[in-house]
């Protein structure tokens, strides 16, 4: 499925931009002002900017980390993905899904791939996950036609506050401030050679904590697609939250979570690596800290 004409987006500073060759081509300038440097909106002419950026050329600059963000940093809907992976659902001892359990993330949680990330509480988790990002509008979307509605897959982090999860309050525990990071770029489908098999982790302080390949998805991308798109629509820009894998820190014994100072490193071959700070929520007056107290 590879292709030359495959497409790494990235934002550089707020502006849009495409990667090649670790440099970042500004799509305003290189398009004279035919697409604006607006992120999000480049989604809405997934079709015409595809073709145009298969045959444009320039070297730009050299990209430097520090300045990306989230390559979708205000999509109109996030869905997220439970139990996706077997040995996910085996780790918390949970019976397989029939259908995909989808719950929702907030777009007041999407950070950037670097990130510094405040801890509300003290059982805050990790979630290592393939993203896939709507390129058009899709509605009863046969999942053999899946693809054709993605615009490209990202590297996220279903960030996770355990205590508020089991209240329960699924979606609020997963959309705190920072909670829902993507990046480092949006890579169209045609870059791998297998879209559908590619190997995910994410390590903490440098020790693995996931591993595993998207293979192993429960439910597919074009089956999460299809089943989405039979509910309601799905609009250029949305993002999916495809599930976790094994190795999240709550079922671990004894349960390991972040603490302030850790360095959460996530990566997916041939996308890229997100690597996000934690620090302590700014204490009040009386001595407690902001957010949840576990």
């Amino acid at each position: 499925m590879r292709s030359e004409h495959a497409v790494r987006l990235i934002n550089v500073d707020s502006r849009l931009a495409i990667e090649r060759d670790g440099r970042a081509l500004d799509v305003e300038h290189a398009s004279g002002g035919r697409f604006s440097c607006d992120v999000q909106a480049v989604y809405e002419r997934w079709a015409d900017f595809r073709a145009w950026a298969a045959q444009v050329d320039g070297e730009g600059q050299p990209v430097d980390e520090a300045r990306l963000g989230s390559p979708v940093p205000s999509p109109r809907q996030v869905f997220a993905i439970g139990l996706n992976y077997r040995d996910h659902a085996a780790e918390g001892n949970v019976e397989l899904p029939d259908i995909p359990m989808v719950f929702t993330k907030f777009p007041s949680s999407i950070a950037g791939p670097h990130a510094e990330i405040v801890l509300p509480a003290d059982t805050v988790d990790w979630e290592a996950e393939l993203v896939v990002v709507i390129g058009c509008h899709a509605e009863s979307v046969q999942p053999a036609d899946a693809w054709d509605h993605v615009a490209g897959l990202t590297v996220g982090q279903d960030v996770s506050e355990r205590t508020l999860q089991r209240k329960p309050q699924l979606c609020l525990a997963k959309s705190f401030p920072g909670f829902s990071p993507l990046g480092p770029a949006l890579v169209t489908p045609d870059e791998f050679d297998d879209p559908s098999d590619l190997e995910i982790g994410c390590l903490v302080d440098g020790v693995q904590m996931q591993k595993a390949r998207t293979s192993d998805l429960i439910f597919s991308i074009p089956d999460l697609v299809a089943y989405l798109s039979s509910i309601l629509p799905l609009w250029p820009g949305d993002v999916i939250f495809t599930g976790t894998p094994s190795g999240v820190g709550a079922v671990r014994n004894p349960p390991r979570f972040l603490r302030p100072g850790n360095e959460l490193t996530t990566y997916i071959e041939g996308i890229g690596t997100m690597r996000h700070r934690f620090r302590a929520a700014p204490r009040h007056a009386h001595g407690e800290s902001e957010g949840i107290n576990a």
